[in-house]
């Protein structure tokens, strides 16, 4: 099957498994005080606007955060086609390396440097000969191309509103050195 055809098919069926899901959850813990919408539904800020706008409240994030990750779970699936993905990257990371990641990303906020390759090249050749303990970070996608061997780290936004609480420690996770 051509990767047209076959990113055609992952798309379609994701879509209607996500409508068919999504719609008979929902329809079903309708009287659930457990159910999805009925834990979300007590917002202070909300409630005072009434029952039908706390419950289409409540009922668009739950949309808002089912689809973002219906979205994920088919990049995901898209991405497999080419490549090796995983959800986090972990490799040996020394003393010397943590202080030059700081290093680097305070310059990076000060705008005296711009992310280059030589960052990551320099944290690189700290780790020859050295026993470091193994360092871990979970992200949105670790990619390893299957022709090329290439490897790709990428954090994705998909719905809602941008949370950038955990932006410090993912530019932290792109400068850690991968496993060779």
């Amino acid at each position: 099957m051509e990767k047209q055809d076959a990113i055609g098919v992952i798309v379609k069926a994701s879509v209607q498994s996500f409508a068919t899901g999504f719609k008979g959850r929902h329809e079903g813990e309708f009287d659930d005080p457990e159910g999805t919408i009925n834990v979300k539904i007590h917002n202070v800020f909300i409630e005072a606007l009434g029952k039908e706008i706390q419950y289409y409240s409540a009922l668009a994030r739950s949309l808002d955060s089912s689809l973002g990750n219906m979205l994920e779970d088919l990049a995901i699936n898209i991405a497999s086609l080419n490549y090796e993905v995983k959800r986090n990257v972990e490799g040996p990371l020394n003393p010397a390396q943590t202080n030059k990641i700081a290093e680097i990303l305070e310059k990076y906020k000060r705008y005296e440097i711009r992310p280059s390759i030589a960052d990551y090249q320099c944290l690189r050749d700290m780790n020859k000969g050295v026993v470091s303990p193994i360092k871990r970070h979970d992200s949105d996608y670790y990619l390893i191309d299957k022709e090329t061997n290439n490897h790709y780290l990428i954090e994705l936004k998909i719905g809602g509103d941008l949370d950038n609480k955990k932006a410090r420690s993912e530019k932290e996770a792109i400068l850690e050195p991968l496993p060779a």
